[in-house]
């Protein structure tokens, strides 16, 4: 029988198979203890809102200000998302404030608040990250209502928005099939401290314009050809917005989807943070 001396001195002679097997040890143990602690404990996925629309909107101002509960950070426009982590609750004591990181009270739900670039040379990089989002329960369209007055700017707010809401429709029609709610949507008009803002009545019936405008120019070569409604496949009519064959669109005609959109106003960074409507949205939607 081999000594404990010979046991030691043939562990510490290199050879190719006591190699191999500290090879297997060092690039094996990762990854059992990975396999050990994923059957131990489930992983649980947040719910997640994604915050979506055009550049200087306050998008990540909004971020920030809800992950500190004071006041925003100076920010720059975004060329990747992050997310944040916060809390929401419907019951506790500062339900409806987004002030509520010391509140012990209640139950407080988890949720990632995902803040998307709004360039629109990175608009793919936003929609990819909202048609990827696992557990999405909620839709926030930031908008700047002291600017929407202007044509300039309408426009591109209004066409993205038209993007958000046809993918939101069609992913209602797809999750249907599988039992899961529609996403709801909020526009959030902010800056509306600002002189030059538009209220939020204005801000929905503007936008709900421009979209009218928007899906009259997409379905007029179709409907210019003397197609009658009912001889329209399947198919364009999974790409009309709104209830199909309609002169007008209007926000509700996405109820007809399960989808629920609402237009409300409020300032990121107004002296006294004016988010709070938004903050119980969201909190009402996750919670």
């Amino acid at each position: 029988m081999a000594s404990f001396a010979d046991i030691v001195e043939a562990l510490m002679t290199p050879s190719i198979p006591l190699v191999l097997v500290g090879i297997l040890v060092i690039l094996g143990a990762p990854v059992l203890l990975h396999l050990i602690l994923a059957s131990s404990s489930t992983y649980t996925v947040p719910p997640v809102v994604v915050v979506v629309g055009p550049e200087n909107a306050g998008k990540t101002a909004l971020a920030t200000l809800l992950e500190r509960g004071t006041r925003p950070a100076l920010t720059h426009t975004s060329q990747v998302t992050h997310s944040v982590e916060l809390n929401a609750s419907t019951d506790s004591a500062s339900k409806q404030s987004f002030r509520n990181h010391d509140d012990t009270t209640g139950t407080h739900t988890k949720f990632l608040l995902v803040d998307t670039p709004g360039h629109a040379k990175l608009r793919n990089v936003a929609m990819g990250r909202l048609g990827r989002a696992e557990k999405l329960r909620a839709v926030v369209f930031m908008v700047d209502a002291s600017a929407l007055g202007e044509q300039d700017t309408l426009a591109p707010t209004a066409a993205y928005l038209y993007d958000v809401l046809l993918h939101l429709q069609k992913k209602a029609a797809g999750d249907k099939a599988k039992a899961k709610a529609p996403v709801p949507l909020l526009v959030a008009a902010n800056k509306t401290d600002l002189f030059t803002a538009l209220p939020a009545t204005m801000v929905k019936s503007h936008l709900e314009a421009e979209l009218s405008r928007i899906r009259a120019s997409k379905s007029k070569g179709l409907l210019d050809s003397g197609v009658g409604i009912d001889d329209v496949g399947s198919e364009d009519q999974d790409s009309w917005l709104g209830e199909y064959g309609s002169a007008k669109f209007v926000f509700d005609q996405m109820r007809e989807f399960g989808i629920e959109v609402e237009v409300v106003g409020g300032s990121v960074m107004a002296d006294e943070a004016d988010v709070d409507k938004w903050w119980w949205w969201m909190a009402q939607r996750v919670s």
